[in-house]
């Protein structure tokens, strides 16, 4: 079966992401699963470009920030008290956190990216915001989506008890 990349398959990538410069960003250790036909599980421009693809074929294609992970928000960044953290706090490390008057979906994660005496830097934004970025993939494996991906616009992955959807 020669399979295409089409509305409603299943896509298996390989890939790795660097910097117009050629510095690796992400190596994608694990293979990018996604449900193609505009589910919104993958960026727009690489889905388009993986359209009518099939095993073992490539693309490469360039992403602007507001077509990856957005602009670099300096609102995003916030300074805290140390006194509100726990004792063995990192830089690097991520909390939850939203506007006081804010609902559950407002949530975000803010990673700690500096530690200076009695005050934590806290960054909201996407590790990667800010950045353009290069994406190559490969097709490793094509499928046709089950009725229950498609109607639940995501795919699934069984898990050991074989539940499919949380």
């Amino acid at each position: 079966m020669n399979m295409q990349v089409a509305k409603n398959t299943v896509v298996t990538l390989d890939y790795h992401v660097t910097d117009p410069d050629g510095e690796v960003v992400d190596e994608g250790r694990e293979p990018l699963v996604y449900l193609h036909g505009g589910y919104e599980d993958i960026f727009p421009k690489i889905e388009e470009a993986m359209q009518g693809k099939k095993i073992g074929e490539s693309i490469q294609v360039k992403l602007q920030p507001d077509e990856a992970f957005g602009d670099y928000d300096a609102e995003m960044v916030q300074i805290e008290p140390r006194k509100d953290f726990p004792k063995e706090l990192q830089v690097g490390m991520q909390f939850e956190g939203g506007p006081e008057d804010g609902g559950e979906d407002d949530f975000i994660i803010y990673r700690v990216t500096d530690i200076a005496d009695d005050k934590v830097v806290l960054d909201g934004n996407h590790p990667l915001a800010g950045m353009a970025l290069v994406f190559t993939c490969t097709v490793t494996s094509i499928r046709p989506a089950s009725e229950e991906e498609v109607e639940h616009g995501h795919v699934h992955h069984p898990d050991e008890d074989g539940e499919t959807c949380h």
